[in-house]
This record gives C-alpha cells, structure tokens and sequence, in this order.
C-alpha cells in the first residue's frame, strides 16, 4: 500500500488496514450514466480501517490525492457486500441500513494499462501496482464484511 495514502488516512484519525486499498469509481446506474460517468473520471481510494471502509478522492484535475475523506461507512452499519463482473471491470454493491452504494474498481489483469494502475503507481514511490498487488484481498475482506 501507498505510504501517501496511509498517511492520509491516518491523520483523518482512521486506522488503514495493510493491503486493504483499491482505486474506485462510483458506478454508473445504466447505460446513459455510464457514458457521462466515463469522461467525469473522479476516481477515489478506497481503505478498509480497523472499523470502517473509508473513502479519499482523487483531484480530477491534477490527480492527486486529497485529504478529505468523502465517504466514511462503519462497519456494523453494513448489511451485504456483493461482487458482479462486468466487462472489465469488478461493480461492488453494498448495502447499508439505509442505502446502497455501488462502486465500480479495474479488474487486477488490466489495471496496469488503465487509469487505476496509474494513480497506484503515481501514489507508491516506485512502479509497484497496489490497487493490483490488493485487489482480490480487498474483495474478499469486503464479501467478508457482509457476512457477519
């Protein structure tokens, strides 16, 4: 994992888990969302902590990260985490008390080509791809979460 993003997230006042960070997107609804969505591109990290899933966006502009945490879901507030394929891309469904949040990460085989693999890269001091090296433990911890 990055150390930029673990710092971040620790001074937000959250405790990152090792290996637990994916690049995310916020998953177009259907086919008309999905080709405005494509151009919007604000992409984010996505942290599992010691008691919550934490989000941090990217700046769309100049692609790095930003300090501020857009989205902080608990642990015990989660109901279900779903995982469904499409094209080349891993859509995850999760569901809480009161809402559903479906995000959109670039499958590890291609993410080297596309723009996860970037900002991974971009974010690790090295050539080192943690969005790929951390998504199938990220994946699976989250179907995890669901299932308690």
């Amino acid at each position: 994992m990055s150390k930029e993003v673990q710092k971040f997230i620790r001074e937000a006042g959250y405790q990152p888990l090792v290996d637990r960070c994916i690049i995310v997107k916020y998953a177009p609804k259907n086919l008309s969302e999905q080709i405005p969505a494509f151009f919007k591109a604000e992409f984010y990290v996505l942290q599992m902590c010691k008691h919550e899933i934490v989000l941090l966006p990217f700046n769309r502009v100049w692609r790095y990260l930003c300090k501020d945490v857009s989205l902080v879901l608990p642990y015990e507030d989660i109901q279900s985490v779903e995982l469904e394929d499409v094209k080349f891309n891993t859509v995850i469904t999760i569901r809480t008390r009161s809402d559903t949040i479906r995000l959109t990460a670039q499958q590890a085989a291609l993410s080297g080509l596309r723009c996860s693999g970037r900002y991974a890269v971009l974010y690790a001091g090295s050539f080192r791809n943690w969005h790929k090296d951390n998504m199938d433990g990220t994946l699976k911890a989250l179907t995890e979460l669901g299932n308690n």
